[in-house]
């Protein structure tokens, strides 16, 4: 038991910290239980703090997550591989998954990254059409998906089509997913879909698991991130499969062929 004398009861070494902990990281009585009791193997407490690190580094993640696939698109100057069907049903399931929080007043940590995979996406959907010679194509997806996010998020959009969007994730994320697999296979390779991109947006759709749960009590969001986690991946292990293979690669072994 740590030595507590030096500090009257009702006081801690950390209070100058406690207005940041208890604001993003613990509840009064963890902060409590933690720094006054001294009591660090409450299990309730332990699984808390672990949900809001684990959000908070998720969300901070999310912030760079899609910038290497942004990067690399725009270093090729090619789209070569994405398929934008695939972006746009996974901007769907995004956008789905951040109104359905946003209305149901879901702490920021357990769908922050939310809004910023949503930008992200939203640039990588223009980019494919852009270097596709489909520009206008791209500003007009601008201009409408940011005026439906913008019906979506008013107080006039009754909560049932707010959840039947959430509902509709599943499949969107199924379908989409598909589709970007299905592409991979049949060039026999991942074009110009960023490893590090695939691989972050893995690790934090499995991270979401536990965070939803522990944050939300949602069983419709703790599912949709067991399916986007399977679904990713997917696309993980072909990342791995197809490691060694490109587009220039297979353009040089044909050329050998002929």
């Amino acid at each position: 038991m740590a030595d507590t004398s030096g500090y009257p009861r009702g006081e801690s070494f950390m209070d100058p910290f406690r207005g940041i902990l208890v604001a993003y990281f613990m509840p009064e009585n963890c902060y409590d239980k933690f720094f006054l009791d001294f009591d660090f193997l409450d299990v309730p407490c332990l699984k808390i703090v672990l949900s809001k690190a684990l959000g908070i580094g998720i969300i901070l993640g999310s912030v760079l997550v899609k910038l290497p696939q942004i990067i690399k698109l725009m270093r090729a100057k090619s789209a070569e591989g994405l398929s934008f069907n695939s972006v746009l049903l996974e901007l769907l399931a995004i956008t789905g998954t951040m109104v359905y929080s946003m209305s149901n007043k879901f702490p920021f940590s357990a769908w922050g990254e939310a809004l910023f995979l949503m930008l992200q996406t939203v640039i990588i959907g223009f980019l494919i059409q852009h270097y596709g010679r489909r520009t206008g194509i791209g500003l007009l997806f601008l201009v409408v998906y940011f005026v439906l996010l913008g019906v979506l998020l008013s107080p006039v959009t009754p909560m049932s089509v707010v959840t039947s969007m959430q509902a509709f994730n599943m499949p969107a994320i199924i379908i989409g997913r598909l589709i970007q697999a299905a592409t991979n296979f049949r060039n026999g390779h991942t074009g110009q879909l960023s490893a590090i991109s695939v691989f972050l947006l893995f690790a934090g759709s499995l991270a979401r698991i536990f965070t939803s749960l522990e944050e939300t009590g949602d069983s419709l969001m703790a599912l949709t991130y067991v399916i986007s986690s399977t679904c990713n991946g997917i696309i993980t292990l072909q990342v791995l499969y197809y490691w060694n293979s490109s587009p220039e690669h297979k353009k040089k072994k044909k050329k050998k062929r002929e």
